[in-house]
């Protein structure tokens, strides 16, 4: 990897820790389109390597929000635990179906996202 790439990279990882921070997203917003492009790793290697560093960004986020009182620990605590079962769902579709079929999930998934948020925004 050359040295553009990893000043892509090292952008990209920052950005993605300050919108983790600010937006609570990051990792599979940023991380994974970074990874393709930069690193030229396939959507499911992308997709697998997030998985990886959301773990670091979550529990930083998660600590910090928490001295601000903005942890709804039950909540969290609840969805933490019911989506193992669907990671292991999601992990065997991932490896059953082609690259292509990931690349365009994951974009089908973050522009149905981004509408609903810009509808609910009072953007039509």
């Amino acid at each position: 990897m050359d040295v553009v790439a990893w000043t892509g990279l090292l952008g990209i990882a920052f950005a993605a820790g300050v919108a983790g921070g600010l937006l609570g997203v990051g990792g599979g917003i940023l991380f994974v389109p970074a990874l393709v492009l930069f690193a030229d790793e396939t959507q499911l290697g992308a997709e697998a390597t997030s998985l990886v560093a959301i773990v670091v960004v979550s529990l930083v986020g998660a600590w910090r929000q928490r001295g601000y009182g903005n942890v709804r620990l039950r909540d969290g605590l609840v969805i933490g635990a019911l989506s193992p079962l669907g990671v292991l769902v999601g992990v065997g579709l991932a490896n059953a179906v082609s690259e292509r079929a990931l690349e365009l999930s994951f974009a089908a998934v973050q522009l149905l996202f981004a509408w609903q948020l810009a509808k609910r925004a009072g953007l039509r």
